[in-house]
């Protein structure tokens, strides 16, 4: 049997991560540049959870040292270098297209979830991702109502960047898999975070940032929103998701994501909403109907 609060707290991790943008527009015109604000989410974070693990529970601050390598794959690949590729990927291409690109990753994950934890790829499963990956090509405006949107400037160099942020980015769900099997979602959340805020850390200007903080009180709301509220909290919720859910399924879910940035895309920022865009929603919440749909013949474990 499916478990709907796992869903829920994927749901809800997904819409979160929607709606980061709001912060880091505000936090790179505020002058903070992405490792900085990457960096000190993640120290941050892994901090902030340390310091409840020593005042609650010390046995969940112990890992065992053969393991470490399981958490440094996941903070410096599944988010530090996914966050420098996929930044730069922005830089190469569209936005959309870039978008679009990194959600290529759900794909990844069924095969190598597949390979790794012998899960199996079911034709629903197939049927959902072709779903949810063609509702977000739309819903992020990579295709129009007259075809591929114009005025791409996709090169080979843009679409290899993109795919390969998609890569770095299945990572987090592919070893948190296995990272669960050995540990609280807690202890999962707080190691992986300070292994990226120790990776991207040779690349941030500590003096900068506490200028920055320095000038302005919104600053520091800004950054402890981003890194409580806008990722503690929702890694915690998908970590924590992952117990009761297959890598695989988990990841069409995460396609709430684009659609709630469109979404906030349209109320704060006024983007326009395009008819192909609608489509585009409404292709996403499908796909979420027929990832758990039932099948009478179907394994209820499968």
């Amino acid at each position: 049997m499916v478990n709907k609060t796992s869903q829920l707290l994927v749901v809800f991790a997904a819409a979160c991560w929607g709606m980061l943008g709001l912060f880091t527009r505000q936090m790179a015109a505020a002058g903070f540049t992405f490792a900085e604000m990457s960096a000190s989410r993640g120290l941050i974070v892994s901090l902030c959870l340390f310091v409840f693990f020593f005042i609650t529970d010390r046995e969940k601050m112990k890992i065992k040292m053969r393991d470490i390598w399981i958490f440094a794959v996941m903070g410096g690949v599944g988010i530090a270098l996914y966050n420098v590729i996929y930044f730069r990927t922005m830089q190469m291409i569209t936005l959309s297209a870039a978008s679009a690109l990194l959600y290529t990753s759900p794909f990844m994950v069924t095969v190598l979830s597949a390979l790794i934890f012998k899960d199996k790829i079911t034709t629903q499963k197939t049927a959902a991702l072709l779903i949810a990956f063609s509702g977000c090509v739309m819903a992020v405006g990579l295709i129009g109502a007259g075809g591929v949107a114009a005025g791409g400037d996709i090169n080979t160099s843009g679409i290899l960047f993109g795919l390969a942020s998609a890569l770095c980015f299945s990572q987090y769900t592919i070893f948190g898999k296995l990272a669960l099997q050995k540990y609280n979602a807690f202890t999962v959340t707080a190691y992986t975070f300070g292994m990226a805020g120790v990776v991207l850390t040779p690349f941030c200007d500590g003096g900068h940032i506490i200028m920055l903080m320095g000038e302005s009180s919104l600053n520091v709301l800004y950054l402890l929103t981003f890194a409580l509220l806008m990722t503690l909290v929702p890694f915690v919720c998908y970590t924590k998701g992952l117990e009761k859910l297959e890598a695989s399924r988990a990841m069409v879910i995460l396609f709430v994501e684009p659609l709630t940035s469109t979404i906030v895309g349209r109320i704060v920022y006024g983007e326009a909403l395009t008819r192909v865009k609608i489509v585009g929603i409404a292709f996403i919440f499908l796909s979420l109907i027929v990832l758990n749909l039932r099948s009478p013949r179907a394994n209820p474990k499968a």
